[in-house]
């Protein structure tokens, strides 16, 4: 018996990383999959993002653990595209009880060299494209009288102000906090419970590149994945540089299950002591 049995969960970014991880982790646990990604790039992102193929083999891991999975590509930044892919979950299945809207960039610039696209872009992905995930499912989910988790992918910088020269991501990850207790207070009388977590680096694609090094270590012409590690270290408390995408894959699976019944409108950190 898995803690998720007869569940339903949509997944947002769900082609690699974090996203990829919470899919293996709730189909291992019973649950059934609808796995969404953009599955290619964003101009204003420096770094490379999922691709059909990144999508393709989540679903390969996911029915290797004998669940079923329906994948899409579709963009959170276009509410047809989310209502469209929410149906096509909906018919296959049935009904959808865990929506984890985990999709989301990293990008950055000094507050005055910030081009009005790269804004535009971080907020309607790690803002909006969250709205834009949960918002068709709920009626589903209202009407059905079965209760549900909403879990909502924010940061260490949705509770904290950042390092600079991310104002797009921290304004966009608070947002993300306040949006989940606000839905939390209007979904409660439906046992439909809306949470946070709120991870410090996670080692995924968005942290593990080039681009992020060089933001990170200025000082060095071509520095390393090992040159950046140092800098982390020095931001956690526990002494690790980042927790890896199954640290926050179990936070994800304890809000979706029974097990945190009666959690709503919290943050669930994961950050190796950052914020302490």
């Amino acid at each position: 018996m898995g803690r998720l049995d007869g569940k339903v969960a949509l997944i947002t970014g769900a082609a690699r990383g974090q996203g990829r991880s919470h899919a293996v982790t709730l189909a291992r646990e019973g649950a059934e999959i609808i796995a969404v990604d953009l599955a290619g790039q964003v101009e204003s992102v420096p770094y490379e993002m999922a691709t059909p193929a990144d999508l393709a083999q989540t679903v390969k891991l996911v029915e290797a653990e004998d669940r079923r999975i329906v994948s899409l590509e579709a963009d959170v930044r276009d509410p047809e595209a989310m209502q469209a892919a929410t149906e096509r979950g909906l018919a296959e299945f049935g009904h959808i009880d865990i929506i984890c809207a985990n999709a989301g960039i990293s990008s950055w610039d000094p507050a005055p060299d910030m081009s009005p696209q790269r804004w535009r872009d971080m907020i309607d992905i790690n803002l909006s494209g969250v709205w834009y995930s949960v918002q068709p499912a709920l009626t589903s989910m209202i009407e059905r009288g079965a209760g549900g988790s909403i879990i909502l992918t924010s940061s260490v910088y949705g509770l904290e102000g950042g390092v600079g020269r991310v104002h797009h991501y921290v304004a966009a990850k608070h947002g993300v906090v306040g949006l989940a207790k606000s839905l939390a207070n209007e979904l409660a009388p439906h046992r439909i419970r809306v949470n946070t977590v709120n991870p410090t680096f996670v080692a995924t694609g968005m942290i593990q590149n080039d681009a992020i090094y060089k933001l990170f270590v200025p000082d060095l012409p071509n520095p390393t994945q090992e040159d950046f590690k140092e800098v982390l270290l020095g931001m956690n408390k526990l002494p690790i540089p980042w927790v890896e995408p199954q640290d926050i894959s179990n936070a994800v699976l304890f809000l979706a299950s029974d097990d945190a019944r009666y959690i709503t409108g919290t943050t669930l950190v994961v950050d190796a002591g950052h914020l302490a």
